[in-house]
Formats: C-alpha cells, sequence, structure tokens
C-alpha cells in the first residue's frame, strides 16, 4: 500500500471507502491490509460496530440520480444510501460525502467500470475484486470503494 497510515492517539487509523447501491460495496483499509464487504446491511453494521469511531475515517459515496434510470430503482438506492448514513451515525462513525467526480479525479478514472478496476488492481494487487467466490469477473463496486477508502487515507 502507498503512503503510511496515520496514527491518533494509541489505535491506527481505519479508513472506510462506501459505494453505495444495491451492488455496492465497503472497504476497509487498516495497517496495510484491505477488506471488502458486498452490500449487506448486516454485514456493514457488524463491521461498524468493531470499529473505533475516534480512530475511523470513512468516505461515503454522494451519487444523485442518473438519467434513464427508473423512479423505482432511484427510490432503491435512496433507501440504501440514507440506511448507510443512518449506521454510520448510530455507531459514531464520522462520514464525509464525496461526489464522483471528485475522487475519481485522484486516480484520472473516466466513467468506465474497467478503468477503476485496473488502477485499483495496480494500487492494491493482492486485493480480490470478484463479489464471491463463484464470480468469474472482477466488481467494478468493489474496485471503487477500495479506491475511496485510499482517497479517505489520502485526505482525511
Amino acid at each position: 500500500m502507498a503512503g503510511k497510515s496515520r496514527q491518533q492517539g494509541e489505535g491506527t487509523v481505519t479508513f472506510l471507502g462506501i459505494d453505495p447501491g444495491k451492488s455496492g460495496a465497503l472497504a476497509i483499509l487498516r495497517e496495510g491490509s484491505v477488506e471488502v464487504v458486498p452490500f449487506d446491511p448486516e454485514a456493514y453494521l457488524a463491521a461498524f460496530r468493531s470499529l473505533v469511531p475516534a480512530d475511523t475515517r470513512c468516505v461515503l459515496e454522494h451519487v444523485g440520480s442518473m438519467p434513464g434510470n427508473s423512479g423505482l430503482s432511484m427510490f432503491s438506492f435512496g433507501e440504501n444510501f440514507g440506511i448507510i448514513q443512518g449506521m454510520l451515525t448510530a455507531t459514531g462513525i464520522p462520514f464525509q460525502l464525496v461526489r464522483p467526480q471528485r475522487w475519481k479525479k485522484e486516480y484520472t478514472l473516466d466513467h468506465t467500470k474497467e478503468k477503476s478496476i485496473e488502477v485499483c488492481k495496480r494500487l492494491f494487487p493482492g486485493v480480490n475484486l470478484k463479489r464471491t467466490d463463484r464470480s468469474r469477473k472482477d466488481d467494478d463496486n468493489i474496485a471503487e470503494a477500495v479506491l475511496m477508502a485510499e482517497y479517505a487515507r489520502r485526505h482525511l
């Protein structure tokens, strides 16, 4: 992993990157390791509860509506986004909303999913980007969550 983790108090700072949505993911970056959790409210809550809020920095992607998405799709996305915000708030984990254009600029990413996967593999070659053990393809949502955690490490 590039760079060193910052220290606060006695604990090592943990950095979170969250790609919200039904196919989103949570990436936890600490002490040179990366843990990835595909979207599941129970798994997210367990992960948040295991962290020390004072030693945690989080970036949550702040995405708005996209042309062509149905109202139902946007409602579902907004619901997941709100659930994640509520869990972070309830567990005391501070978070910053960051627009995709802002964090993607850090890595000179465009809108292609392949580019996010490519950059993530270059920065974190040992991270498994497959959603499940049976997946054949790398998941761009997981790659982007990892890149957001790295963005948090660099900026928060």
